[in-house]
């Protein structure tokens, strides 16, 4: 299982609140056309919840990529807790449970990988950045002990369903 700490999660709390000013229309422009504006938020939900999704017992390239981001966010966010504001760092922020994913949730995974990769190659360049930071900000926020660790909980369930049903569609 991938562990985050707080220097982890304070990388996907600066990548999300990043994503939130980019994106912010202002309240005048919210409360004329607010499901206009929630939709332009929709590409980075999706990749955030991939990038949830790649840190629950997830193996092979997927999970290694995965854990791999993960660890760099956890130092690059330890470093910057330490030299930036005198910190320390290090401490675990992970949830103490979460939902892992069955073998068909996995191959859900595989799929989105594949709809990912295909929505990267499609997406023009702030498309494509918006995606990226969606994903990396899943990765490090999908295990936290917070809010957003708990939403690994339905992802996960979610993610075996579709799984499951799929396959037993198939036999």
């Amino acid at each position: 299982m991938n562990y985050v700490t707080f220097g982890g999660v304070t990388v996907g709390l600066i990548v999300l609140c990043y994503q939130l000013t980019l994106w912010y229309p202002g309240r005048k422009q919210l409360m004329k056309d607010p499901v206009k504006h929630a939709s332009k938020l929709l590409p980075f939900l999706l990749s955030w919840a991939y990038g949830c999704l790649t840190t629950l017992g997830i193996g092979g390239l997927i999970g290694t990529a995965s854990s791999s981001v993960l660890g760099l966010s956890n130092w690059l966010g330890d470093v910057a807790l330490i030299w930036g504001v005198g910190e320390s760092a290090g401490q675990l922020a992970a949830a103490k449970t979460f939902v892992p994913l069955s073998t068909p949730g996995g191959a859900v995974v595989l799929i989105a990988t594949a709809v990912f990769a295909a929505a990267m190659k499609k997406a023009g360049d702030e498309m494509r950045g918006e995606l990226k930071r969606g994903a990396w900000c899943g990765i490090t926020l999908g295990t936290s002990a917070g809010v957003a660790g708990f939403a690994a909980v339905p992802l996960a369930t979610a993610a075996n369903w579709i799984g499951e049903r799929a396959y037993e569609a198939a036999r």
